[in-house]
């Protein structure tokens, strides 16, 4: 596993770009957002339009089902707080992958259900994900193993990009060694699950070419541990009761067991790769804030939790309106859908004090990085644990660790939808 961890894999670099990521998907965003967003929260909590829109931006959508339909975006925390929470006028079926095979119904995953039926399908997995299970379970037997096979391949290195060469490889190899698959297997399995769902990027043949590798993978998996657990994720899910809304419990089929995987594994492989990569450059970029967190290793939770307040990955989510409503005095009709710019939410100055700034000593408040309600971010303690080992490695490892100056410095790309390092160069010595 360790070969195929550290070496110079050119599928790294396709599949780490978030750059390429964006352009390939048509959401590209030059310059920083945030100031645009800022402005738009200051006007009003919520506007009429889609956040692009109101941006002066291209026309994209996330989700093909928000084609055609009215747009309004809301800005301040409390309209979004409200939003998120809200599951009866805000709908998640807004995100709809589409039919699972052609002349199928769309094939609801945990990102798309409303409840009750997303809070049974989420019981059958959410104890895998919490704190305490994160911070042991996934690090004693994955996380730790993975962070220090990277410390050793660095330590005679002078320099390093560390957006590919550390935050790329941990969360797609722990993830992937989590499920179930062979470590081997992390980079050929996330190059087909990313293309298994780029439709008008690549060629239709491929793209279904990709979602078959994609779902015999996984199926076979889900097979295997039928016949054979293991400590591992989908040994868990084949042993997990699903308690439905009618009061009725029956195991998960395979279908179901392989939507849940997926889901993971594309969350898994992505939004932790660039959040590491965030909470990275702010503390390397700001020398006082690296020596806070040096000095006292208890902070680094805090520098997690403040990165995803400063600059989340995934900074605007959509959700349908379910039915006519209200939200921050704005009649908002059936139908319409609402994106919550939680980027602008978390720089609120209603709520925190010179928000635009990164600092780990801010006391610690309920920020929507990773959502809020019923549909918070089932993975953040995973994500958690691997950025906190990843730091400590370094800062066990290479204590004069600092950006590379003779390299262009690191600045946030993407889509407004994934947002995240161009690059991370740093000196070791």
């Amino acid at each position: 596993m360790n070969e195929v961890l550290t070496a110079r894999d050119p599928l790294y670099e396709e599949l780490y770009d978030v750059r390429r990521e964006a352009e390939d998907a048509g959401n590209l965003v030059e310059g920083d957002a945030n100031p645009g967003m800022n402005a738009l929260r200051d006007a009003a909590p919520v506007h009429k339009g889609f956040l692009r829109e109101l941006l002066g931006m291209p026309e994209f959508h996330r989700h093909s089902a928000a084609k055609g339909r009215q747009g309004y975006t809301c800005f301040s925390y409390a309209t979004c707080d409200q939003a998120f929470r809200d599951f009866t006028n805000f709908s998640n079926k807004i995100m709809q992958m589409g039919p699972a095979e052609p002349g199928e119904p769309p094939r609801l995953g945990l990102l798309e259900m409303d409840e009750p039926e997303h809070r049974a399908y989420r019981r059958t997995i959410q104890p895998k994900f919490s704190r305490p299970v994160a911070f042991k379970w996934w690090t004693e037997l994955w996380v730790q193993e993975i962070v220090d096979a990277l410390m050793l391949a660095l330590k005679d290195e002078r320099s390093a990009d560390l957006n590919l060469q550390l935050c790329a490889r941990i969360p797609v190899h722990t993830i992937t060694r989590a499920v179930g698959l062979d470590g081997n297997d992390a980079l050929v399995f996330r190059h087909a699950l990313m293309r298994s769902s780029a439709y008008g990027r690549i060629g239709l043949d491929e793209v279904q070419r990709n979602a078959a590798t994609v779902q015999n993978m996984l199926t076979d998996l889900v097979g295997k541990r039928r016949r054979e657990r293991r400590d591992d994720l989908t040994s868990h899910l084949v042993d997990a009761t699903l308690e439905l809304p009618d009061g009725s419990s029956r195991p998960l089929t395979d279908a179901e067991i392989v939507m849940h995987l997926r889901v993971v594994l594309i969350a898994g492989g992505g939004t932790s790769w660039r959040q590491m990569g965030i909470t990275l450059w702010a503390l390397l970029a700001d020398r006082e804030q690296l020596e806070i967190v040096r000095a006292d290793r208890g902070m680094l939770e805090r520098a997690v939790i403040e990165s995803v307040r400063w600059n989340p990955t995934d900074p605007v989510f959509s959700r349908l309106v379910a039915q006519d409503c209200e939200l921050g005095g704005v009649p908002l009709p059936a139908g319409a859908v609402l994106e919550i710019c939680l980027g602008a939410a978390n720089r609120d100055p209603a709520r925190w004090d010179n928000p635009d700034v990164f600092d780990v000593r801010r006391p610690v408040q309920h920020q929507l990085g990773w959502g809020m309600g019923t549909h918070q971010c089932m993975g953040m303690n995973v994500a958690k644990a691997e950025i906190i080992a990843a730091i400590n490695g370094l800062l066990d490892s290479f204590p004069n660790i600092r950006l590379d100056p003779d390299q262009p410095a690191p600045f946030l790309t993407g889509g407004l939808e994934q947002r995240g390092i161009s690059a991370l160069p740093v000196r070791l010595d």
